[in-house]
Formats: C-alpha cells, structure tokens, sequence
C-alpha cells in the first residue's frame, strides 16, 4: 500500500471510516449514524462527505477504498458478487468505481457467493477474511447472520451462514419462552450458558432443546433470568456443531469478535474441545482493506 488509506466499513445501520497509514497503522478514525438505509437515492456522495471528507481533504492523495454493504443492491452501486474460490486479488479485481463530490474516485468492493448445495452470499465479512492473512484455516465471523468461511492456499473457498443473531432475537423477544423470560440477575447468566451448551449435546436437537427453556422454569428448576444466556448458549453450540459438521476439524480457527460475542464463542467452543485465535473486527478489517488496496488494478 504505497499511499495512505481511507476505508469505511459501510454497513446497514451505521458506517465506519479509518485512515490507514502506508505501514497499516490507523491513524484517525470516524464513526457515524450513517449506514446505506439512511442515505437517499444519489446521496452516497453527500454521505461520504459528511463521514469522512474531512480526511479526504487531509489526505488528498489516499486512495478510497469502500466495503459492506454499500456495494449492495440497495447500496451506492452493486458490486456483483465475487463467485468462490476467490483470492485477495480476485476479489480487489472485481470492486467498482464511483466518484465523489469533487469528482476523484473511490472503488466499492464485492461480496463473494458460494454454491454448494445451497446458494449463500457475503458482503463485507470477506474484508474481515482477507485480513486474517490465513493459508489455510477457518473462520468464524459471529453476528446477526454468523459467517464461517474455509480458506485454502489462501482463497476463499467455501462458506456457510447461520441466523443464529436473529433467531436468537425472535425466540428471546417473540416467541412463548419471552413470557418467562427477565433480566440476568447474579448467576443467572452462567447457569444459563452452562445448561444451553449441554443442552445442544442432547439428542432431541434445536427445537426440542429450545422448548426446554420454557419446561425448565415452569418446574423451578432453571431460574427465568437464564432463559436468555441459555437460548444464547444453545444457538452458538448449535451452530458450532454444525460448522464442524459441514466443514471438518476446523483446525486453524479464527474467531473475529468482540465484547459479549467473543466471550459467548469462546466459551462454546472451548466446551467443544476447539481452539482458536481471536482477532478483533477492527483489526481484521483494518489489515483486509490494506491487502486488499494493494491488490487493486493499477
């Protein structure tokens, strides 16, 4: 990357932007309220002057590099998606230009699809992918919709996707179990957390083990502040149990996560035997965009 940097992490609700210095090191950063559902038909050049044009003026001779989803559908321009196995610099080759308010350009990177079996797509999670800097391995990128990528020889291979962010949020405040459900008090959320990962490793599967949320406390014998850690717990080993089965020993696992997520992957996967690095989100998308700059057609 022989010139300095400006990135954003342009997402659905809220949009990130970092000034990254030619040795990778951020030095000034910006966040705002301004993710694409905000930004009105032609508006993207007036948002990105209002998130970071401040260090586009500073910086004039950074090159602009945008992810997430504002190269969706609904986005500044669709960047298609990138079809797997794709490298660093498949993935760079595919970004789209657009141009700002003072007329210079900034490129909008894809998303990657994958087939295998059932069509899955990414817009944003690869940035965090390619930072990991991975040869081989797995990565475990938590959330709304958790991402699990495979990397071989440096490509992104193959992924898989889970709504275990947004299950977790009907069950816990839509479905019957809300009713008993309250707020964690003391060791609430251990107890919880314990008796979901056990209850993943029975045999009567998801929907079973999830009713038993509701049974539990009916019986007195799990407290109504534990439902939450405990449908928390239950998804995540769930899920955890379903990479393994779709993707092996998931040796060389990275998780990319932070605060609550890290703690509550970190827990099931330690109860499943598993190793992992853990890399904070900032850190992968600060060294993906970086690679990704520098893979960019001249």
């Amino acid at each position: 990357m022989p010139n300095p940097l400006i990135a954003l992490d342009w997402g659905t609700t809220r949009a990130r932007a970092f000034l990254i210095g030619e040795d990778g090191t951020v030095l000034d950063k910006r966040t705002a309220d301004r993710g694409i559902q905000s930004v009105p038909a032609g508006g993207f050049p007036a948002a990105f002057e209002a998130i970071a044009g401040d260090l586009r003026r500073a910086n004039p001779e950074a090159a602009i590099l945008l992810a997430g989803m504002v190269g969706s559908r609904n986005g500044w321009i669709e960047a298609p998606y990138v079809a797997c196995p794709a490298s660093p610099a498949e993935i760079a080759a595919a970004g789209l230009r657009v141009t700002l308010d003072d007329g210079t350009a900034a490129t909008v990177l894809p998303g990657l699809s994958c087939d295998e079996g059932a069509f899955d797509v990414m817009r944003g999670e690869e940035t965090l992918v390619v930072g990991l800097g991975l040869s081989d391995g797995i990565a475990c990128l938590p959330g709304t919709h958790s991402k699990w990528a495979k990397v071989e020889g440096g490509r992104i291979t193959r992924f898989a996707s889970f709504m275990t962010g947004e299950v977790y949020g009907l069950l816990r405040e839509h479905s019957i179990l809300s009713r008993l459900a309250e707020e964690p008090a003391g060791e609430d959320a251990a107890e919880g957390a314990r008796r979901g990962i056990a209850a993943a490793a029975r045999p009567g599967g998801l929907l079973n083990a999830a009713f038993a949320a509701r049974s539990e406390v009916l019986a007195g014998r799990m407290s109504g502040g534990a439902v939450g850690p405990y449908l928390s717990s239950l998804l995540v080993a769930q899920e955890i149990a379903a990479a393994r089965a779709m993707f092996g020993g998931l040796e060389n696992l990275h998780l990319v996560a932070d605060g609550v997520l890290a703690q509550s992957y970190g827990r099931a996967l330690a109860a499943a035997g598993l190793d992992h690095q853990l890399v904070t989100p900032e850190a992968a998308f600060v060294a993906g965009v970086a690679r990704l700059a520098a893979d960019l057609p001249a």
